[in-house]
């Protein structure tokens, strides 16, 4: 398998800033997908090879937290890595996150050298 991520965030410029910022720290990805809500994330995991997931929390259609509770109900896409990318980052929200099966957070705005440290040990 090749190491492929998943970007979801219902806002393409900052999918774009989040795939620069992998680059920027250093992360090689074989592929990178996108999708603008969880709904779509799910339809990308159902048919292509993903490493790790960064996620947002608000979004139209099927929100982060949503798209967690989802994605632990399918045994295929249980076990893959869902790392939450917001600006929102409160530990009610994040709690409820990782109990989802989050690994982590990353508040926005953030610097490569953050992605790097937080992304980087997951891989």
């Amino acid at each position: 398998m090749g190491k492929n991520v998943l970007l979801v965030d219902d806002s393409s410029t900052m999918r774009k800033i989040i795939g620069r910022s992998l680059r920027q720290a250093g992360i090689a990805f074989d592929e990178i997908f996108e999708a603008a809500d969880g709904l779509e994330a799910l339809a990308i995991l159902e048919k292509e090879e993903v490493a790790v997931v960064l996620s947002d929390i608000n979004m139209p259609n099927m929100d982060g937290i949503a798209f967690l509770r989802e994605k632990a109900t399918r045994p295929a896409l249980k076990d893959i890595p869902v790392l939450m990318i917001s600006t929102e980052t409160g530990e009610d929200i994040i709690g409820e996150a990782r109990g989802l099966g989050a690994v982590g957070a990353i508040k926005k705005p953030f610097t490569a050298d953050i992605v790097n440290k937080v992304l980087g040990p997951l891989l």
